[in-house]
């Protein structure tokens, strides 16, 4: 069995680990992940889950590291962490780590994507979240440059688009903009608490993070997908939904409370980042920066504008059915 060399960037974050664990599982696949720091705890986890696996230290942002990492590749897994570099420079080094994996003759390039909830939603502006539609017009542009190259003599890449979404786990860590509040009730019970501005009719399109492991793995396996944009969730989960399945499991209260945008900047997780640039490397007074605040209004805005799978964000559950029938379907999995 022929060995298949993927260059992977983002394989220390929360989705790259069982991306890069669903690919070196049965060694069929290599990986050669880019990491700054090849001493950290991520970096390491990464090489104990298999000899499959080779840390690269380099950046993002250096193309010399990027064509050493490039070459001799079979594929590559590109998710570039937009909250931290910013659109503009996740937007110039997708297109610019594209233009690279033609020249280093890759044959078939996966991307991660966010849903281009702008022009989803008919580019109204209150859809506008910068970390997302960085992604998304960056995904239309690729299937766009796909379309445009294939035929001819210096193109022989697949393309294929690995769209995810929120985290479920999202959904009970601390730090996140869903994160919940432990409270007491009428009673003096502890209570565990969603305060969101998702209304009760809106509903987030959570993804499992394991089940990525499988996804991106069918990508792989399957080139003759080519072009095709792979959309995921566990289902359009809406938060009184998510509560009492909470409560359900644990045995602990729960309930989901809908709280208006001044509440929530008042009050919620994020309200100590407000102000605070959308991308953590980047700058407040740079032209086209969004803050924060208004970053995260808007993807509050895509999914309560999505509920029940209408309107904005849809998905197929079906063909997701048919790809990953173990798939998990509920929170309650």
């Amino acid at each position: 069995m022929s060995v298949s060399k993927v260059f992977v960037v983002g394989g220390t974050g929360a989705q790259g680990i069982p991306v890069i664990r669903g690919l070196v599982s049965d060694g069929r696949y290599a990986v050669k992940v880019l990491t700054r720091d090849a001493t950290s705890t991520r970096a390491k986890h990464l090489l104990s889950l298999g000899p499959q696996v080779e840390l690269f230290q380099g950046t993002l942002t250096s193309e010399e590291d990027l064509r050493k990492g490039l070459e001799g590749r079979d594929g590559i897994f590109l998710n570039i962490d937009g909250f931290t570099v910013g659109e503009k420079v996740e937007m110039f080094w997708t297109m610019r780590i594209y233009e690279l994996a033609v020249d280093l003759r890759v044959k078939h390039f996966v991307f991660s994507n966010l849903d281009y909830a702008l022009r989803k939603g008919g580019y109204n502006p209150k859809y506008r979240a910068g970390h997302y539609d960085a992604k998304g017009r960056m995904a239309d542009w690729l299937l766009g440059q796909h379309k445009l190259n294939k035929g001819k003599a210096f193109y022989d890449m697949t393309m294929a688009i690995f769209t995810t979404g929120p985290y479920i786990e999202m959904a009970i860590a601390k730090g996140t903009p869903m994160a919940p509040t432990v409270e007491k009730d009428e009673d003096g019970q502890d209570v565990v608490i969603w305060r969101a501005p998702l209304t009760e009719h809106g509903a987030v399109p959570h993804v499992y993070l394991d089940d990525c492991a499988h996804y991106v793995r069918w990508l792989f396996d399957n080139p003759d997908q080519d072009g095709i944009d792979l959309e995921v969730a566990v289902d359009h989960i809406h938060y009184t939904d998510l509560a009492a399945a909470f409560e359900s499991v644990t045995g602990c209260k729960a309930r989901f409370v809908d709280v208006s945008f001044e509440e929530y900047w008042a009050e919620g997780p994020m309200r100590s980042q407000a102000s605070a640039p959308a991308g953590h490397q980047t700058n407040v007074n740079e032209a086209g920066a969004m803050l924060v605040q208004d970053n995260f209004t808007a993807f509050w805005n895509i999914w309560r504008d999505s509920g029940r799978n209408k309107g904005v964000v849809q998905r197929d559950y079906a063909l997701l059915d048919k790809i990953h029938p173990q798939r998990v379907r509920s929170v309650e999995q």
